[in-house]
């Protein structure tokens, strides 16, 4: 038997001697977590002093008989409503709680992410923060200097890095949180709903970092939201009132926990929660902003997108021999769009600048919904495959997609677009700039699935007939 985990983050050794081969990196036997619960603060003297000969509490099972195994490299998602357990066994695996009843083993460096502001100090300022944080998950002074401009980097509060952390707003507070679990080398990262805080740009910054940490790492998620865990993991672990609930497949696991949720009395089901904020600046309409409401009311489309300009300080990657310098939406009419319901037509506008002779340029972009999924997007390669185009030095390019905006789900959204040259298998990036453009959904006719189709005729109706034998 494993005795159970009792270490702390402070090492980057193995906690603990594990029974399986090297690639088990969680093992969990018959954990149970149980609290005693006093009715009366005198009743804990009275218990202490009858030393159990007689109770003076309840006992509560936060967690009961509860295992599993994970393995290396291995992306598992912890699923479950809100008292089932998710919280306690997050800090055993952490070594933050020891279990009651039970075997639990780690192998590797932890980083996690758990409530906000947890192991941050409010009077200390950001970066003080960091150093106790990167210090307590096993970094060295050297190594904390070397990537002390990643993390700062990543985080991206500018000035506030060095106020007291009990002046951060909440995403300041996760973005400093995640920065630091994100550039300490860790074997397993632990993230509990960090990404239901912070900006669209933010998140994807992060769905970024976690898709190339899943490459090397083991990644436990935590989240109500089941279409960014179906996104993310292998397998699921559902808790139901302390225990395990049912385990498997992602998408089957979370399909079974919707279904139990919807049949259940008063329960709201909340598959995708969205961020409320929006750090963007709306671009300059062609048109009055109260002139477009006025027409979305009149609408029968019933999908409201706001659009903010297009951020040009946004890192790109690439040769440099094309430049993206502009990226819009606009009307039939050439109008400029700072608003657009889902259904009509638009036309997406790529401007570019060439600085170097090139053969069959290609511009292409992506619409991206907040988890990073690409639901759509397009290129100018076939169009002209069969007649390449030359750009030269010093032109200007434009590219112009057309089509009909879907329908799309409350939510952030973003538009990555790329230029390159040669042909859809083999080209050269000149210029990629992910989340270009981002725009919002405030009000959506679908609540459930990727993208809405926009309806040309919906009808309901009724018939009476006779029952058969009846005359």
């Amino acid at each position: 038997m494993l005795a159970p985990v009792k270490v702390s983050l402070m090492s980057s050794e193995p906690v603990a001697t594990l029974s399986q081969p090297d690639e088990t990196v969680i093992e969990v036997r018959n954990v149970g977590k149980c609290y005693q619960i006093y009715e009366r603060p005198q009743d804990r003297l009275k218990q202490m002093l009858w030393r159990g000969r007689r109770r003076y509490y309840r006992e509560f099972w936060a967690l009961q008989d509860l295992s599993f195994s994970v393995q290396r490299g291995e992306t598992v998602g912890l699923i479950g409503r809100n008292g089932s357990g998710k919280s306690t066994l997050l800090k055993m695996l952490c070594a933050t709680l020891a279990p009651t009843t039970g075997t639990l083993a780690v192998r590797g460096r932890v980083a996690a992410l758990l409530e906000l502001g947890t192991g941050f100090n409010p009077e200390f300022t950001g970066r003080e923060n960091v150093y106790l944080n990167a210090a307590i998950l096993g970094l060295d002074d050297a190594e904390i200097e070397r990537y002390l401009p990643d993390i700062l980097a990543f985080a991206d509060i500018g000035e506030f890095i060095d106020q007291p952390v009990k002046t951060y707003s909440s995403g300041m507070a996760v973005r400093l949180a995640f920065a630091v679990a994100a550039h300490v080398c860790a074997d397993i990262l632990i993230i509990d709903e960090a990404l239901s805080v912070g900006d669209v740009f933010f998140v994807q910054k992060c769905m970024r970092f976690l898709r190339k940490f899943q490459t090397q790492g083991t990644l436990f998620f935590v989240s109500h939201d089941t279409g960014t865990v179906v996104n993310l993991c292998d397998r699921v672990l559902w808790l139901e009132r302390g225990q395990l609930k049912d385990m498997g497949p992602a998408k089957e696991v979370c399909a079974h926990y919707l279904a139990t949720l919807r049949e259940a009395p008063g329960q709201v089901v909340s598959e995708t929660p969205q961020d409320k904020s929006a750090s963007n600046t709306p671009r300059a309409p062609a048109e009055t902003t109260d002139q477009r409401l006025q027409f979305l009311n009149q609408t029968r489309f019933r999908n409201d997108l706001e659009l903010f300009t297009f951020q040009r300080d946004v890192a790109g990657y690439g040769t440099g021999a094309i430049q993206i310098v502009d990226v819009y939406f606009q009307d039939q009419q050439g109008a400029i769009l700072q608003w657009i319901v889902g259904g009509e037509l638009v036309t997406l506008i790529i401007k570019t600048t060439v600085l170097a002779d090139l053969e069959s340029p290609i511009i292409g972009f992506f619409v991206k919904d907040r988890l990073g999924q690409n639901l759509f997007g397009e290129n100018t390669y076939l169009t002209y495959s069969t007649t390449p185009y030359s750009a030269v030095a010093g032109q200007d390019l434009l590219a112009l997609f057309t089509f009909r905006m879907p329908v799309l789900p409350v939510g952030d959204y973003s538009v990555d677009v790329a230029a390159a040259s040669g042909t859809q298998q083999d080209h050269v990036i000149h210029c990629w700039r992910d989340d270009a453009l981002i725009f919002k959904s405030h009000a959506s006719s679908v609540h459930q699935g990727l993208i809405g189709i926009p309806m040309l005729h919906i009808e309901l109706s009724a018939t009476s007939s006779e029952a058969p034998g009846l005359n």
